[in-house]
């Protein structure tokens, strides 16, 4: 046969044989589809096995919660019982979640147990991997009935227990299959997804036209479900226990396996389940106070978030929108599908915290120099060198410093935002009393920040970075002026009767025990430091534990740790001190109109955060590592450290927490968990960053 009629054969002959292998492989989808929808979910959802694992559990009150990571899965499960049942899931994976709301009942509803949970993997309809959680709950209730299925961003679910209801562009997609119903939908930028599927085991869903959905076990029997949860989120890579802890950290199972939780290569996680994400300040101060305990890895994986989230003009990033939250903001802002992670810089503190942070770990003599010139010589995602970063940072601080250095006037001090008024961690609405000028920010961390520059610029780890500036020249002469200066500003004098009337009928507005009160106030007067002034200078005199950084940052002087001390520390309500922990405020010498913000049921009212506790007891304690202290105010500084550590002993279940309330029972003080009291404002997250440093800030030998 001529070669020309060979190939023709051929070519003709492979034709049906491609068009062949097309209908066998369309053939084969369709049939792996078939069967792929065919299967159970279940069978559709696989069970994680490698990676290292870590599950606890926290219970604060009616609130449940089961934190579980395993490799690309981290996962906290939030039960809160009570008459209106609450499930959410929450992911470190783009700060996202699943919730589900149910409706109001006659009777308590209690989640009783969680069993079987484990990390698992699920596939979306485009190949995209979901990771999350597979587990089984009990109820003791026969019958639950949904009201809300919200699926996202933390955000959203978080405004949503505020009243805020979600944008009218999300939407679930609801399939009930036989005992199981499933909520699902696509990111708004169709990217991953979130999947939620609740399967009652010893029941059946009632269901009336996919609008009310309610889960009803069989008679005489509570109710026992199975959850699977997942977000399609990018999972965070984990910071490993041995990259974390150095052999200095205290042996407290709950607070390491908390802080595992939160710390990731990308950054640390402020707290769960409503801070799931990166916050400057939170990871900045907590840093600080685990930094003898942190390994060197840790540290850096902090500060190199917080490094890479500075703006052109070197201001540290407060809180990012990512994942869907950031998609929200996109598309209201310029009408584009973009899952760009959004920054947020209205806050003021944390950007004189940044230098005073890199000095604590970069000249501390345990640090190798070394590691310091990898660190800094590292580059941002836009190519900037960390150094270069860190001193734009530095320049910033001091064009802010400069104003008051000139002219030392009210209106030269740091003022927040865009008339806005939060700027440091107080940032509820209330916080700062109306205050423009917050006492931590103008007081302690610009003249601590100004020091550290200063430091840095001696050790000359920098010279590769500052080029021809001379502008750190200047920055002692500022030190100066507003150390003498600022805080003078702040101090508030109440004379010895009008504090004494005050504070008895403070006591008796409240209904609490002020016979101590009464005691320590031993007919003196009282002084303190305001916790900020108005836009006129005038103090806002609220009592105020802000003290601490002064104590942990700085070498005051004396007298004026005396003045600091007896400020705080007398009980309350003529100071901070309860049974049960610090309050951060105390409105006792306030107005009435600034007592109806500051109660035991606001965020930053007359309420114990544990983390400021630490932070005043590790000040103690910096003071006592002094030798330039006279015999009597060291004694003076134990006692209260003595007195400090008798509390925070009190509330040693509850110290990981982010805050707690407290109750009168019985004409004693009594703990209450945040959020979950009449009149409270919010609610409290079961981990906290900061709440984790006693792994490093522990009482003295003879306190133990």
């Amino acid at each position: 046969m001529p070669f020309f009629s060979q190939v023709n054969w051929i070519t003709i002959m492979t034709v049906p044989i491609k068009i062949t292998i097309k209908c066998l492989k369309a053939l084969f989808l369709v049939v792996f589809i078939s069967l792929f929808t065919a299967c159970s979910y279940d069978q559709a959802v696989t069970v994680l096995e490698k990676g290292e694992r870590l599950h606890f559990t926290v219970q604060e009150g009616a609130i449940y919660n089961e934190f579980y990571r395993q490799g690309p899965v981290a996962a906290h499960t939030v039960l809160t019982s009570g008459l209106k049942p609450r499930l959410i899931v929450a992911f470190p994976a783009g700060n996202s979640g699943v919730s589900l709301w149910f409706k109001e009942g006659l009777e308590q509803v209690e989640w009783q147990n969680v069993t079987n949970m484990s990390g698992v993997r699920h596939y979306n309809e485009n190949g995209e991997p979901l990771y999350g959680i597979k587990t089984e709950l009990t109820v003791s209730a026969s019958q639950i009935t949904v009201e809300k299925a919200l699926l996202g961003s933390i955000r959203t679910i978080r405004n949503y227990m505020h009243n805020v209801q979600p944008p009218e562009n999300i939407s679930n997609n609801i399939i009930v299959s036989g005992n199981r119903v499933t909520w699902s939908r696509s990111r708004l930028d169709k990217k991953g997804g979130y999947k939620l599927s609740l399967e009652i085991l010893n029941g059946h869903v009632k269901n009336i036209g996919g609008k009310v959905i309610s889960f009803k076990a069989a008679a005489q029997e509570n109710l026992h479900l199975r959850v699977v949860a997942l977000t399609g989120d990018k999972p965070l890579i984990p910071l490993e226990q041995a990259e974390l802890l150095n052999h200095k950290a205290a042996h407290d199972i709950q607070s390491r396996h908390i802080l595992s939780f939160l710390s990731y290569k990308e950054k640390m996680l402020a707290g769960s389940w409503r801070f799931l994400t990166y916050f400057g300040r939170d990871t900045l101060l907590s840093l600080r106070m685990l930094m003898p305990v942190l390994k060197p890895e840790a540290i850096e994986a902090g500060l190199g978030s917080v490094i890479e989230r500075l703006d052109a003009k070197g201001e540290v990033a407060h809180e990012e929108d990512i994942g869907e939250f950031a998609v929200l903001r996109h598309l209201q802002e310029d009408r584009q599908t973009d899952s760009s992670p959004i920054y947020d810089y209205k806050m003021i503190d944390d950007d004189y915290m940044l230098p005073i942070l890199v000095a604590e770990y970069i000249l501390d003599k345990q640090t190798d120099q070394g590691r310091v010139k990898a660190f800094l010589s590292r580059k941002t995602s836009l190519g900037q060198t960390y150094g270069e970063a860190l001193v734009k940072n530095m320049e910033f601080i001091l064009n802010m410093a400069a104003p008051f250095a000139r002219s030392p006037t009210v209106e030269n001090l740091i003022a927040t935002k865009q008339d806005l008024q939060k700027g440091n961690w107080r940032d509820s609405d209330e916080g700062l009393g109306g205050g423009k000028y917050a006492y931590d920010v103008n007081a302690v961390f610009m003249p601590v920040a100004l020091k550290s520059i200063i430091n840095l610029q001696q050790s000359r780890m920098f010279n590769n970075y500052l080029g021809e500036k001379s502008f750190l020249m200047q920055a002692g002469i500022m030190k100066k002026i507003w150390r003498e200066k600022a805080p003078a500003f702040f101090k508030v004098s109440i004379p010895a009767s009008l504090a004494s009337n005050k504070m008895i009928d403070y006591a008796k507005d409240l209904n609490v025990p002020m016979e101590q009160a009464r005691l320590a106030l031993s007919g003196e007067g009282v002084d303190y430091y305001a916790v900020s002034l108005d836009k006129w200078g005038n103090n806002i005199p609220i009592i105020q534990s802000d003290i601490g950084y002064m104590l942990l940052f700085d070498e005051p002087a004396e007298a004026e740790i005396e003045y600091v001390l007896k400020g705080i520390m007398r009980p309350f309500p003529a100071g901070l001190m309860t049974p049960v922990g610090l309050v951060v405020a105390n409105p006792v010498f306030a107005s009435d109109a600034l007592k109806r913000i500051f109660t035991k049921g606001h965020y930053h009212g007359s309420v114990i955060w544990s983390w400021q506790q630490a932070l005043i007891a590790a000040g103690l304690e910096h003071q006592l590592m002094r030798d330039d202290l006279s015999e009597p105010t060291r004694k003076l500084i134990m006692q209260y450290q003595n007195n400090l550590w008798q509390v925070i002993k009190k509330g040693r279940e509850i110290q990981n927490s982010e805050l707690w309330s407290w109750a009168i029972e019985d004409d004693e003080f009594t703990i209450s968990p945040f959020g979950q009291g009449q009149g409270h404002m919010t609610e409290s997250n079961a981990a906290q960053l900061w709440s984790t440093v006693y792994l490093a800030i522990r009482p003295p030998d003879k306190l133990h």
